[in-house]
């Protein structure tokens, strides 16, 4: 996925930026970058891969080269960025939270009509670049994002760093998030996690609407663009990608997880003798469920976070297998000879929960429950970069349907319809697979209803294929 940052301020923005970028480590695992815009409208700029160590080890010696008022930067899963681009409607830095499915179309487009690319990352076009040329067509920057609102079948959130302020466009259907916070009297803030505010000194000011734009200043925000009616928010934000103090259209992630663990405890009836959470996205919902069930809560698994931060997720499948089962640590004490239900986020492949549980048996665990925090995952996301995942096939369910069906497509309305007789022989199967004692997930009802926004203003695509606009 990704996240991204910027701030606009009185005095010199380096030390905001360096840390509130770095805040989005949780979000994206590729490439980081930072720009900055000085007096004189000269942008330095600095991209790394993050592949092999982390954003601070990478940019902390730099921050000498950026001065200036204004900046952007990001942490992203897709191509290096910010790009710098000098138009006719002006010269700015731009970076994006995108996932551009019509891309090989677009950029044949551009190229027949004249255009050139300059910019390639593992030898494809970088959708930044592509996003950044489509806007730099219009005849200023709001009739150029709307250009590529147009082109782009998929999603895209964006900053622009420019001399008149910073330009924040939502995503279309508002599918990934955009917030703005106040410093005092000094400045303005803007970013995908909120949570990058608090310890800057920034409160929240205003969250842009589905494809609304903004030019932010240091001494305000101005709408270049009003916010669509329709809104198509990711579910996912609150199930796993949002840091747990972040909030999304108001409504705190932590505050849903724990809504999502009393919701499911509210519809079971499991002896066990204990409750945990699999770290980091399951903690909130463990707590939510032994408060509503009153069966304590207890770390019964943890994560060990010195040199496997939840940030590092390696490329190659095989080694993201190993550095799942090696970050986190049974606790021997805690498991053996008890019952123990264990809340986690999602089940995709199933390799890595299986390992865990595996190794809670090895421990001693008598019984291991699992509870999951959303639905089961059966359609592949087409709005945002949701996984690693390359295949449809790659998902737990749609392997199993494929066994019982002969057709991963046959029945799958059915198999994603919480409580048909396909759905629970799915589910079985899930359980039987990874070992489990008894395994639940919750619906796409309770899900909704512990985010607490109406259903038609959430996607939840991944679950029961339901959605709208830019497939």
């Amino acid at each position: 996925m990704g996240g991204f940052f910027g701030v606009i301020k009185h005095s010199e923005c380096k030390t905001d930026l360096f840390y509130g970028t770095d805040y989005q480590s949780h979000m994206g695992t590729r490439r980081a970058g930072m720009a900055t815009l000085d007096e004189n409208n000269d942008i330095a700029r600095s991209i790394h891969s993050l592949e092999n160590a982390y954003f601070r080890n990478k940019f902390e010696d730099e921050l000498d080269k950026f001065s200036g008022k204004s900046g952007i930067g990001i942490i992203s899963d897709t191509d290096p960025q910010p790009m710098v681009m000098k138009t006719k409607i002006g010269k700015y830095a731009i970076c994006t939270v995108a996932k551009f499915n019509n891309i090989e179309e677009v950029e044949e487009e551009f190229l027949q009509s004249g255009g050139h690319l300059s910019e390639l990352s593992s030898g494809k076009t970088s959708p930044t670049e592509l996003i950044g040329l489509l806007i730099s067509q219009g005849k200023d920057y709001v009739d150029g994002i709307e250009i590529a609102y147009k082109k782009v079948k998929g999603s895209f959130s964006a900053l622009l760093l420019t001399k008149e302020g910073i330009i924040a466009a939502r995503d279309y259907y508002g599918r990934t998030p955009i917030v703005v916070g106040k410093h005092n009297d000094s400045g303005y803030a803007v970013t995908s996690e909120s949570s990058a505010f608090s310890n800057l000194g920034y409160e929240v000011e205003y969250f842009l609407g589905p494809g609304e734009i903004c030019l932010i200043s240091a001494d305000g925000i101005k709408q270049l663009r009003k916010p669509n009616d329709k809104m198509q928010i990711c579910s996912f934000l609150w199930v796993y990608y949002g840091f747990p103090v972040s909030e999304y259209e108001g409504k705190n992630v932590d505050n849903v997880r724990r809504r999502l663990g009393k919701n499911m405890a509210a519809i079971d009836d499991v002896d066990v003798e204990l409750v945990s959470g699999i770290p980091d996205s399951g903690v909130g919902m463990a707590l939510g469920y032994s408060e509503d069930t009153k069966i304590p809560y207890r770390r019964a698994i943890t994560k060990y976070t010195p040199t496997w931060p939840r940030s590092f997720t390696p490329a190659n499948q095989e080694v993201r297998d190993l550095v799942a089962k090696m970050k986190l640590i049974p606790n021997k004490k805690m498991l053996s000879g008890r019952k123990v239900l264990f809340c986690d986020d999602s089940i995709v492949r199933g390799t890595q929960l299986k390992d865990n549980v595996e190794v809670l048996y090895e421990y001693g665990a008598k019984e291991v429950h699992m509870r999951i925090s959303c639905p089961p995952l059966i359609y592949a996301c087409p709005f945002i970069n949701f996984s690693a995942s390359k295949s449809i096939m790659e998902l737990i369910t749609r392997r199993i349907i494929k066994d019982f069906e002969g057709d991963d497509n046959k029945n799958v309305e059915l198999y994603s319809t919480y409580g048909t007789e396909q759905y629970n022989k799915m589910v079985e199967k899930i359980r039987n697979t990874l070992n489990i004692t008894s395994l639940k997930f919750i619906s796409v009802e309770d899900l909704i209803r512990a985010i607490g926004l109406p259903k038609d203003q959430i996607c939840t695509h991944c679950f029961d294929n339901s959605s709208y606009g830019h497939e």
